[in-house]
């Protein structure tokens, strides 16, 4: 089966917080949104979705459902407060490392923001990384002119 499009969507505890964070992130306006509930942010290879946690539980009634609930996918107010275990990363690649570095950190976005570090485990690559409002890593990846530290 060939899927139509690959999305991820975080569901987030502050909207409006999050959405700036990734219009600077992306250095791009949002996509699309469906309200202020859903934002969409199509970037090459991915599209990265913002789900404000509390829109359904504020809106009750605009919402419509048919069949049963499944409050482990449904709450997702409850879902925004539980802890972040940081199983996904979300991973980004530039041409520019360095200039992406100094970008982010210009930015004053991102929590925990890592110097460039290297690694090899098959193959080299450089890399730096922080947390989104969230608590959601992000790793970006890329070249850099000069490969010292």
């Amino acid at each position: 089966m060939a899927f139509n499009y690959f999305s991820i969507y975080l569901v987030v505890s502050d909207y409006q917080k999050s959405l700036d964070f990734y219009e600077k992130l992306f250095d791009s306006k949002v996509n699309a949104t469906n309200g202020n509930r859903f934002a969409m942010f199509n970037t090459p290879g991915l599209n990265l979705c913002l789900m404000n946690a509390f829109y359904d539980e504020q809106h009750p009634e605009q919402i419509e459902t048919k069949g049963p609930a499944f409050p482990e996918y449904d709450d997702t107010g409850r879902i925004a407060g539980e802890a972040n275990n940081k199983k996904i990363f979300i991973n980004l690649g530039v041409d520019d490392l360095d200039e992406e570095y100094q970008r982010i950190r210009d930015l004053g976005i991102g929590t925990d923001l890592t110097p460039i570090r290297y690694m090899n485990v098959f193959s080299p690559y450089w890399y730096f990384s922080f947390m989104d409002p969230d608590g959601n890593p992000i790793e970006i990846c890329g070249g850099r002119k000069s490969e010292q530290m």
